[in-house]
């Protein structure tokens, strides 16, 4: 699978982390773009640097050499962790100002999924509108909300459990658990 990452400036650098320490950039072909403002972010919440895994191919943000950039190559999939509302807008206005924006447009009109996991709260209008014109034009949006029924005893298993939303979607098989149970039987 061709996979695209975008990080963007919203706090929650995290489950970027998370995500690319679950993909495998050997069996995928991983492709990753950040934001100018994700890279302070970056440094403020990841003390150790963003780890990214050997084999991904790293594209400067206004590069629009970028393969992906063109529909004739796009990726499998989009995920844009975390993802900010002014991103989130100008993705569902169809601004293309930069690669991940075209990445993002480019998904969108070839139909391959784009999955954007906002990290904000609370919601006002405008940031609903632009997730309804979103999920119209086919996106997924996955908040960062995670779920407390795994047992997570720290912050990273508590950020897997968005993560396992993401790989979900993807197509891709993780290990994170717990899934949510059958009911017992009488």
């Amino acid at each position: 699978m061709k996979l695209l990452v975008a990080i963007t400036g919203a706090s929650g650098a995290i489950y970027a982390q998370r995500l690319l320490d679950r993909i495998d950039a050997r069996q995928h072909e991983l492709h990753l773009v950040m934001s100018p403002y994700a890279q302070q972010v970056l440094a403020g919440e990841l003390p150790g640097g963003l780890r990214v895994p050997e084999g991904a191919h790293q594209h400067a943000i206004k590069s629009m050499n970028a393969p992906f950039a063109s529909g004739t190559h796009a990726p499998d999939a989009m995920v844009v962790i975390p993802c900010t509302m002014g991103t989130m807008g100008r993705i569902a206005h169809g601004f293309s100002t930069d690669v991940l924006l075209r990445a993002a447009d480019v998904c969108l009109k070839e139909r391959r999924r784009l999955i954007l996991v906002p990290r904000e709260t609370p919601l006002n209008l405008v940031h609903v509108k632009n997730m309804e014109l979103l999920l119209l034009a086919g996106a997924t949006i996955l908040p960062a909300n995670p779920y407390f029924y795994s047992g997570a005893r720290t912050l990273e298993e508590l950020a897997d459990t968005v993560v396992a939303r993401v790989l979900d979607h993807l197509g891709l098989t993780h290990d994170i658990g717990p899934r949510w149970a059958d009911e017992p039987a009488d």
